[in-house]
């Protein structure tokens, strides 16, 4: 498969600067309303406020993944660049909310379980699903014919896509220490305004790094086609 030769023109940024702004303040005011409206859980006290960065940063990082694996089964499909720099934007942003997720849990399990980290279900697999897309980034960085690396990477991007239902059936198919899945019928009322909140002040924060690293990609490709272009002309 030859991927198709494209228009390698700057991405538009247009209003992406304002979203960003925007993304970033509804975050702000996200995290604030959440903090100042919900009580201290009867069990968890305080600690329950860093709920509203672990979840919704669990949530995005999976919406990221099945964005790296809608745009790597396309690259497969149509052999366009562009699709493979969407996906590769994706892999960064989502292994980072993998990252903050990883995080955040386990500073959350210390006071709640007593320990840093336990090889639990939810935890492990979701430490696999960390390290097969960080793989996908080292990949990317030591390849670099870019045909054989955009197609090594959206095989990688499939295989490591693939891993989110499991992390997010884990603590179903096994038991763990790490509880079952919440609903806003599992929760009291007053924390589900702060959850929803949080999910889409993420979710902004997610579509607008990924377009800005996509952009950034774009143009890094754009400078590789104009030198390549530049050599040939000189032969």
């Amino acid at each position: 498969m030859t991927s198709q030769p494209v228009a390698w023109n700057p991405p538009r940024q247009g209003r992406w600067p304002w979203f960003g702004m925007f993304a970033f303040m509804f975050l702000i005011g996200s995290q604030i309303t959440a903090l100042v409206t919900s009580p201290p859980d009867r069990d968890m006290g305080d600690l329950e406020k860093i709920l509203y960065v672990h979840v919704p940063s669990a949530w995005i990082m999976s919406v990221t993944f099945a964005i790296v694996m809608f745009y790597s089964l396309r690259y497969l499909w149509k052999g366009r660049e562009t699709d493979d720099l969407a996906a590769a934007a994706a892999a960064e942003v989502g292994t980072l909310f993998n990252g903050l997720t990883l995080l955040l849990g386990m500073l959350w399990g210390k006071p709640a379980w007593g320990v840093w980290w336990a090889w639990d279900a939810r935890l492990t697999s979701t430490l696999v699903l960390f390290l097969i897309f960080v793989g996908y980034l080292s990949l990317r960085s030591f390849v670099d014919e870019p045909e054989r690396r955009a197609q090594w990477s959206a095989a990688v991007g499939v295989l490591g896509a693939i891993n989110v239902p499991i992390v997010y059936m884990s603590v179903r198919w096994w038991r763990t220490l790490h509880q079952v899945q919440s609903t806003p019928n599992t929760v009291d009322g007053i924390y589900v305004l702060g959850l929803r909140l949080n999910a889409f002040a993420f979710l902004f924060v997610m579509i607008y790094l990924v377009r800005r690293r996509y952009e950034a990609m774009c143009l890094d490709r754009a400078a590789d086609h104009a030198e390549q272009a530049a050599a040939l002309g000189e032969k």
